[in-house]
């Protein structure tokens, strides 16, 4: 039998907007970078605070979360039903796309005169990046390259890898350990940047806009030790791989003067996550639009080359 799940009008409860505050992680999606790449030898450091809204994960999490918790909490054991599906399809759609506050922290070095290099650290996710810059000056603030008001464009190449798991409230415990869910992601991440400098190399900011592609690798399995399909155990379903592109685009404001920038960003991906196996050869298909607002901070460390 072929359980599918498709988008439909956001039902946030209070339970599932307090559960998702805490737990899982995602890729970080925020786009904070212009189109001119750190210049060689200079180092820029920074941090987000972002807001994943993921459609999907909204109208699938606040009942299903709810239902599971009544019907599981102590029980030695729990009959397959509908609840154990929902509960599946809400695990599954909090991984890929978790409705939840994030922040990171981020360092970046000017490698080459066209190229920087960089690492994020989103507290659960690690994501090493470079970029190239192919349009506009190379110079700094302090010499100058190209006259004020410049055009630059960067492409960048970005891998982010973690470890999912469902949020450690009391009564989601309960219900993680009776659906044994475990999974792991990784995803490589390619925006694609184009920015106005506000001054001579950004000197006062710049206002930058750009497309980004993602493609996720998802590995994941359930392992359950409680729930019975009759008098028979349901069994496992291990090392289950799943893969789905995302497609977004973005704008941000880079706002200060010469060493201290705040940068707000918002961005909107559509993903299509695709079809997953459940327990009890079931299987469920999931796609939406997530939103991603941030605020940051951004610190430039001037090169002390002559």
């Amino acid at each position: 039998m072929t359980w599918s799940f498709h988008f439909s009008r956001p039902a946030l409860t209070v339970l599932a907007a307090a559960t998702l505050l805490f737990g899982s992680c995602t890729a970080p999606r925020t786009i904070v970078s212009t189109g001119k790449v750190t210049p060689k030898g200079e180092f820029r450091v920074g941090g987000n605070l972002a807001f994943n809204v993921a459609s999907e994960t909204i109208s699938k999490t606040g009942a299903a979360l709810k239902s599971a918790a009544a019907a599981t909490v102590g029980k030695d054991t729990v009959g397959y039903s509908g609840t154990i599906d929902n509960l599946q399809v809400a695990a599954l759609a909090y991984v890929l796309d978790p409705v939840r506050p994030s922040s990171d922290l981020y360092v970046r070095y000017g490698a080459l005169d066209r190229l920087d290099v960089g690492y994020k650290y989103a507290f659960g996710s690690h994501v090493f990046d470079a970029a190239y810059q192919f349009m506009g000056p190379t110079g700094t603030v302090e010499r100058p390259g190209g006259p004020a008001g410049a055009n630059y464009a960067s492409i960048g190449l970005q891998f982010a890898t973690q470890r999912a798991s469902l949020p450690s409230l009391p009564f989601l415990d309960n219900i993680n350990n009776i659906l044994g869910f475990r999974a792991t992601r990784r995803d490589i991440i390619v925006p694609l940047v184009f920015s106005h400098s506000f001054g001579a190399e950004e000197e006062i900011g710049a206002v930058s806009y750009g497309v980004v592609y993602t493609h996720t690798f998802l590995r994941y399995g359930f392992e359950p030790n409680r729930i019975v399909n009759g008098n028979v155990k349901v069994p496992s379903i291990l090392d289950q791989k799943s893969n789905f592109p995302s497609f977004g685009g973005f704008v941000n404001a880079k706002l200060g003067y010469r060493y201290v920038y705040i940068i707000p960003s918002v961005g909107i991906y559509y993903q299509n996550y695709g079809t997953y196996q459940l327990l009890n050869n079931k299987t469920a298909s999931l796609s939406g639009l997530t939103v991603v607002p941030s605020i940051g901070l951004q610190f430039r460390i001037p090169s002390n080359r002559r």
